[in-house]
């Protein structure tokens, strides 16, 4: 991939606030929500403090990268929690323990280390995977099968089908097409023509379950769920922690940081395995305090900022003010605004996230590379990322030795 016009924007602008920005800052949303609202309503994690923290990190890295940078829930972390319903605490604990250990890979160079031995084709490997997984999620959404949509296509929604088509796959279908023929409009940004069109779509036909309730005005509170056990650390760490570690070193630190180099060029210099570890570890620690989740720097979230017209760190203000916004002016009650949503409409912004970032594997020529991206991609989708990623290690370095061949 050219370093964009893509990274050296003539010349480049630092903050760059207008309706591609807009979009752009709009187009995580399908990854970011989900697992955001189920994390609050199945685990029971503070809203304000969970939206706070999003908004403030959102904000804090683009004021110091200079750069779109994304900020996502750790996803391993986030999936099993919500599966398992851990509780709030141990979730929370989770958190402490994950910034903990990314500060001392930051601080330390830990990470810088790591990050010199991986081979460009194991980080073609994560990306292509986690494109995948996004995809493949966004499709579900669209259809109606994930958790969320265990008891309805759209449980926003009163409307459920015409005739017999469910009302997710009719509105998925509307927003896949829109994308396409918006994508590269700049009146009508695909992601704020689709966010906006499914905000309509859930006030017309949305249950606008609490909407009469809200109240205004929120600060988040310290250690809302107290100071966690020995059994709530102990539980993060093995559970929670150790299944996230690959992943966020993998995918969070090397994909992601590799990625900005490649979309912003000298422009993303502040953008390192150090620093973006560092950022995480700090950002992690702040939300044990106030309540918040798990996050991360995920590539696929910058491959979504970037695919809807992100260029800049304006995109962080807007997104990081629309999330503080939320939290401090209505807290809980900020759920209500959320559910407005469609999932559908998040799937389809999934799809072309997920796309993205998949397509990265076209740099990849040699027989040996692509044998290493399309395994690790075979053991994703049968396993997990982690263990893909330790299997794409070994492979990478075997075909190195030139000793074996496909």
């Amino acid at each position: 991939m050219e370093k964009i016009e893509k990274g050296a924007l003539a010349p480049y602008k630092k903050f760059v606030f207008n309706r591609s920005e807009f979009s752009g800052s709009l187009a995580d949303l399908g990854i970011l929500l989900p697992l955001t609202i189920g994390l609050i309503v199945v685990n029971g994690l503070d809203p304000t403090g969970v939206l706070f923290m999003v908004g403030a990190l959102y904000l804090l890295c683009g004021l110091y990268y200079g750069v779109t940078i994304p900020v996502q829930p750790m996803k391993m972390i986030a999936a099993y929690a919500i599966a398992m319903g851990f509780s709030a605490g141990t979730v929370a604990s989770s958190a402490l323990l994950m910034g903990i250990f990314m500060l001392f890979l930051g601080v330390t160079g830990a990470s810088r280390i790591i990050g010199k031995y991986v081979p460009t084709v194991v980080i073609r490997g994560i990306q292509v995977s986690v494109g995948v997984l996004l995809a493949v999620q966004g499709i579900k959404f669209i259809l109606g099968t994930t958790k969320f949509q265990a008891t309805m296509a759209e449980p926003h929604l009163v409307l459920q089908a015409v005739g017999p088509v469910p009302i997710g796959i009719i509105l998925g279908v509307i927003a896949v097409i829109g994308a396409f023929l918006l994508m590269d409009n700049k009146k009508a940004p695909a992601a704020l023509a689709l966010i906006t069109g499914g905000i309509l779509v859930g006030i017309f036909l949305g249950t606008r379950e609490g909407l009469d309730k809200i109240e205004f005005f929120h600060l988040p509170q310290i250690l809302p769920f107290g100071m966690p056990s020995l059994d709530m650390i102990l539980v993060a760490f093995v559970a929670l922690m150790l299944p996230q570690i690959p992943l966020s070193i993998g995918n969070a630190v090397i994909a992601s940081t590799n990625l900005a180099k490649e979309y912003f060029g000298e422009n993303a210099k502040r953008v390192t395995y150090r620093s973006t570890s560092i950022s995480m570890g700090f950002g992690n620690i702040a939300a044990f305090v106030v309540g918040g989740m798990p996050m991360c720097h995920g590539a696929g979230g910058l491959a979504a900022h970037y695919r809807f017209g992100s260029r800049t760190a304006g995109t962080n203000v807007i997104i990081g003010t629309i999330f503080l916004v939320l939290a401090l002016l209505l807290g809980k009650h900020a759920l209500a605004i959320i559910f407005l949503l469609p999932l559908s409409v998040l799937g389809a912004l999934l799809i072309f996230a997920g796309s993205e970032l998949a397509l990265m594997i076209k740099d990849m020529k040699e027989r040996t590379d692509l044998f290493v991206v399309l395994t690790m991609l075979a053991i994703t989708l049968s396993t997990n990322l982690a263990i893909a990623f330790a299997i794409g290690l070994i492979l990478a370095y075997a075909f190195k030795t030139k000793k074996f061949k496909v």
